[in-house]
């Protein structure tokens, strides 16, 4: 095959290879979401805010610091990516005078449209991450005012609330990670197809072992659950966690 055609096919084959991997993932979260880290963690913080939620004048500073490091992380997150942003921007405005050296290392199509092409989509990968940390940062500081108030304390639909703002403000940071996970392989598309495609193939298998859980955890976690809603007398629960 020609060296200017490699990018028409393992680009899009690389990526095409991590939105299947992404497919899948999503059809287990949703039909089978203790096979995943992401339903599990679901599961748990749901227990976190009834938890918290049942006493909130005593579990009020511990769940305050614990939604207040999860802002720190996605501050740290979305700080990092609008840095990135603004360093490509500067980059490629000023990389005019030296893109006859750089296309020296390159194996593939060396057209200053494909080299545009490249840094604009992992500009734009990076802007996402960012947009997707703030969004969590949003729904991270509307939980720690809501799981402190003493009236939804005996309301569950108020639990409920507050569980689903806090998984909302988990997946936008899952998303914005993501966001990071997918800049590698375009990062490397610099320097070519191959080493995208190579890296979209090992990240995918590096995402399946960090995603899906084993069947020892799946069973930790239920007996946990059910440890736990026995000690809440709480019957209902258990028979919904099996």
């Amino acid at each position: 095959m020609e060296e200017d055609k490699l990018d028409l096919f393992l680009v899009p084959l690389g990526l095409i290879l991590l939105a299947l991997y992404h497919v899948w993932l999503l059809r287990t979260v949703l039909k089978h979401p203790t096979r995943t880290v992401i339903g599990i963690n679901a599961e748990s913080r749901h227990k976190w805010v009834f938890s918290m939620m049942s006493d909130p004048l005593k579990n009020g500073v511990l769940a305050v610091q614990t939604i207040r490091n999860n802002i720190m992380a996605s501050t740290l997150l979305a700080t990092v990516a609008i840095t990135l942003s603004s360093l490509i921007s500067v980059f490629v405005s000023s990389s005019s005078d030296t893109g006859n050296s750089a296309s020296k290392i390159v194996y593939g199509n060396k057209s200053p449209l494909l080299s545009s092409i490249k840094y604009f989509s992992i500009l734009l990968c990076f802007l996402v991450a960012f947009l997707c940390n703030v969004q969590s940062i949003r729904y991270y500081a509307h939980v720690s005012f809501l799981v402190t108030v003493p009236s939804s304390a005996g309301s569950m639909e108020s639990v409920e609330y507050v569980a689903r703002n806090l998984n909302r403000a988990s997946y936008f940071w899952s998303l914005g990670l993501r966001a990071f996970y997918l800049s590698f392989p375009l990062l490397l598309w610099i320097f070519g197809p191959i080493p995208l495609f190579s890296c979209c193939c090992f990240l995918s298998c590096l995402l399946y072992f960090l995603d899906t859980t084993s069947s020892f955890t799946r069973q930790l976690h239920r007996s946990s659950f059910k440890e736990d809603t026995m000690k809440a007398g709480d019957p209902e629960s258990i028979d919904h966690s099996s």
